[in-house]
């Protein structure tokens, strides 16, 4: 890539392992696990995301003249639209309708990730001056690798609200979604989070608690030391089993599940449930600074409730005991209001070469936002939470 007046450059790198990992977490900072050298990595040795799969990397570097990483962004390659969550299918077949070429296509994320995070990586000792220069060059270079591979689009998926605006005003289109997020008020216990639904939320919870729990199933929640290989071999035939019935292609390998248990094990909140001594389901959550993040889920088998509580009342009970301020438990699902989880925007941002198509989509947007909206302010009514009368 050119030199960014003088100051910075830019360098493509096609796996992260030509990075220090020192260097790119100095960037990506300590709070997000899923930007960490080691999961990205772990992506790219285990063969989860390579060209083979449609995820090339593409990675930006962005360097000063002594050749220190300054910034970074996670870039790659795409030629299809999964394993993002944020959908634009509808509009590949739009465009490839009309004549042009949709794929291949540039996605600046995480991949198989729906968790928010920054996306411009910036050193974390860099000047409030510094970063903003950062920012606009890594900016500028996403656009110019975007013009360089002839690429239909650019999209930023899952960037913090700051970044979102920043996009924006370098001409990317803004989208908008949401997912459902648990919130800590400072809750002593379980139990204490109970006390603040309505009555009848709370008897709902505790009978479905209890009903996950019959027939002898024991739950364990494991970090560390604790997740041995046997768990990781159960988990992985979970994941198998519910990719194959919701989805039918498995994105992660079972050597990724390894990899990231040998160097981020301390980051790794794993539910798993027994019975009998058998392990029939788990809940994969990696855990940041401040926020538990669900990821993976999978059974062996139906087990009435299971999911809730493995998945969203087990993450309440970490969250609460380690003092984490929020569980945020995947993509879609409206059924976990009912269990304390409430609407919370997410962004995306949008670059897209073809003037033409990118007007529709602009006017696609507009509608949409609001429709968002609309949608969000309707689902907050349904909120378990006490009103100010009870």
């Amino acid at each position: 890539m050119p030199d960014c007046g003088g100051a910075f450059t830019i360098r493509v790198v096609d796996r992260i392992a030509a990075i220090p990992a020192s260097a790119w977490d100095a960037c990506a900072g300590l709070d997000n696990p899923f930007l960490s050298h080691a999961f990205l990595d772990a992506l790219e040795v285990s063969g989860s995301a390579k060209a083979g799969t449609g995820w090339l990397p593409q990675h930006l570097a962005l360097e000063d003249d002594g050749g220190r990483l300054l910034g970074a962004a996670p870039l790659y390659l795409k030629g299809h639209s999964y394993g993002e969550y944020v959908f634009d299918h509808g509009w590949a077949d739009a465009y490839e309708r009309a004549g042009g070429r949709y794929y291949p296509k540039l996605q600046c994320a995480v991949p198989f990730t729906p968790v928010a995070g920054p996306r411009l990586l910036i050193r974390g000792d860099a000047s409030p001056e510094a970063s903003q220069a950062i920012t606009g060059a890594l900016i500028s270079g996403m656009v110019a690798l975007a013009r360089r591979h002839k690429v239909s689009s650019l999209h930023v998926t899952f960037p913090t609200a700051g970044e979102w605006e920043r996009f924006a005003a370098a001409g990317f289109l803004q989208r908008t979604g949401q997912q459902f997020h648990w919130e800590n008020a400072g809750y002593a216990s379980f139990d204490d989070f109970l006390a603040a639904l309505s009555s009848r939320k709370r008897k709902t919870i505790r009978k479905e608690r209890e009903a996950a729990l019959a027939g002898g199933i024991e739950i364990h929640t494991l970090t560390g030391d604790a997740i041995e290989k046997r768990h990781w071999d159960a988990f992985f035939r979970f994941y198998i089993s519910t990719s194959d019935r919701k989805w039918g292609s498995p994105y992660l390998t079972r050597e990724f599940f390894d990899l990231i248990g040998a160097r981020m094990a301390e980051k790794i909140v794993l539910v798993m449930a027994e019975k009998n001594g058998r392990l029939v389901a788990g809940a994969l959550n990696l855990r940041g600074g401040d926020t538990l993040y669900g990821r993976n889920w999978g059974c062996a088998g139906d087990f009435p409730f299971l999911h809730f509580e493995a998945c969203y009342y087990r993450a309440i009970d970490f969250a609460i005991a380690h003092r984490l301020k929020r569980v945020e438990a995947g993509a879609q699902g409206q059924h976990k209001i009912q269990r304390g989880y409430l609407p919370s925007p997410t962004y995306s941002a949008h670059w897209i070469r073809d003037p033409g198509f990118k007007r529709a989509v602009a006017d696609f947007l507009i509608r949409e936002r609001r429709a968002v909206a609309h949608e969000m302010d309707a689902l907050a009514e349904l909120s378990p939470f006490k009103r100010e009368a009870e």
